[in-house]
């Protein structure tokens, strides 16, 4: 249970720890190429803790020093096989991109996860890896666990059923196994950070983009530095734009194409909010973003940058009640399957707090102003439900308590720290 008070203010510089996404991938990826990676400014979180030790049960080495982890690979179908399950704790891009490159090894593997993730759908994955002859398999209810077989795979072409970045990456992590090329059409976007981190060709056409993966993309031992994560960092915008006397500025944060839908709609709502200091690299475009109070008006929020925004739903829609106007979203079916039920998690609460709450089977609609003051808020053991409510505790006029907080330590264990370091009271 975490107490929050209400702020009065917030002000200036924050670091945060790397983007998740791109960590989880960064650890991947080292441990697949054949010698030394450095990996810089790695996410702190649980989640890519559970990547790191799936990798360490296959048999790779992390040496952890501060900020920097060095990982020691295994190269080409160098994996060992695990002596035990492969524990994926919530993570569920540690347990659908993990299918993929076990799916080309040549020993058995079991994959679980935590009650939360054992509850996620896992067909998405198992349907697609079977097509490339994966010996794969889920429970009767197409979830956890996952018990993976030697089996000999081969090319695919294979347009997505889901607009997931989880999925597309499954499959291309299978497909770099092979000398053949296998092609994966995208028709809807979703976040590209494995196919820039493998340098992968893509080709944009009638039917979508066309993802092109063969053993050639496999991973060479590498360094970088991993931006600050926009997820995390998108709590902190939005506690600043609606907060009166606020500005903040965020160091060096990933402004990745398909993962800058949430500035983009908060700018759209009449958010001040500016890029300094932009640069790129391994691929990846960076810069500083500075935040300040604005008066916002709630939008049309279009079904094309849905999958952009997907982790950010939460936080918007806490921006929106202290916009003007109702707060709808639709289109975000996709809501339901996180690792809570987020439609149902974020309506509940928003009852709570004395909010006209309308519920669809894929979004919401919220009108009214906060009108109950004393509240204790449901994480639902979900990391981003967790952080919405604490931002949109410290906007109550006594503030608010979130039960079960501390799941928020799955993307960002920093938060409230961080937000201490930037709050008057």
């Amino acid at each position: 249970m975490q107490k929050f008070k209400k702020v009065n203010s917030i002000k200036g510089e924050l670091f945060l720890r790397g983007d998740k996404s791109i960590s989880h991938r960064a650890v991947m990826f080292s441990a697949m190429a054949d010698g030394i990676s450095v990996i810089r400014n790695c996410s702190g979180s649980e989640d890519v803790s559970s990547t790191i030790n799936c990798f360490e049960k296959l048999g790779c080495k992390f040496e952890i020093n501060g900020d920097q982890i060095k990982v020691t690979g295994k190269g080409f179908k160098g994996f060992a096989k695990p002596k035990t399950e492969l524990y994926a704790g919530n993570s569920g891009t540690t347990a659908r991109l993990i299918s993929g490159i076990l799916s080309a090894q040549n020993f058995e593997s079991v994959i679980t996860g935590d009650e939360s993730l054992s509850q996620r759908p896992m067909k998405r994955i198992v349907e697609p890896l079977k097509l490339m002859g994966a010996d794969i398999s889920a429970n009767e209810k197409g979830t956890l666990p996952i018990i993976i077989k030697p089996a000999v795979i081969k090319p695919v072409n294979y347009k997505l059923q889901v607009a997931s970045a989880q999925v597309k990456s499954a499959i291309l992590l299978c497909a770099i196994h092979l000398d053949e090329e296998s092609v994966i059409i995208e028709q809807t976007p979703t976040r590209n950070h494995t196919e820039k981190l493998l340098n992968l060709k893509t080709q944009t056409t009638n039917e979508g983009t066309k993802i092109y993966a063969s053993r050639k993309n496999y991973p060479q031992p590498f360094e970088i530095t991993v931006p600050s994560d926009i997820s995390s960092a998108a709590f902190f915008i939005v506690l600043a734009l609606v907060t009166k006397d606020s500005e903040i500025i965020i160091r060096n944060v990933s402004l990745n194409e398909t993962r800058t839908g949430v500035i983009k709609i908060l700018r759209q709502m009449g958010g001040m909010i500016e890029i300094e200091n932009e640069k790129e690299e391994s691929g990846e475009r960076t810069g500083d973003v500075r935040v300040y109070s604005s008066r916002l008006k709630n939008i049309s929020i279009p079904k094309e940058i849905i999958p952009n925004i997907i982790d950010e739903i939460p936080i918007i829609a806490v921006a929106g009640i202290f916009a003007e106007g109702n707060f709808k979203i639709d289109n975000a079916k996709e809501l339901r399957v996180k690792e809570s039920d987020r439609i149902k998690s974020l309506c509940t609460n928003f009852i709570k707090a004395g909010l006209t709450v309308e519920e669809f089977e894929d979004g919401f609609e919220l009108s009214g102003t906060v009108s109950n003051e004393e509240v204790m808020f449901e994480s639902y053991g979900d990391h981003r439900i967790a952080m919405a409510f604490g931002v949109l505790s410290m906007l109550m006029k006594n503030g608010g308590v979130v039960n079960d907080f501390e799941c928020a330590g799955v993307s960002n264990p920093q938060f409230v720290a961080q937000i201490n370091n930037l709050c008057n009271y």
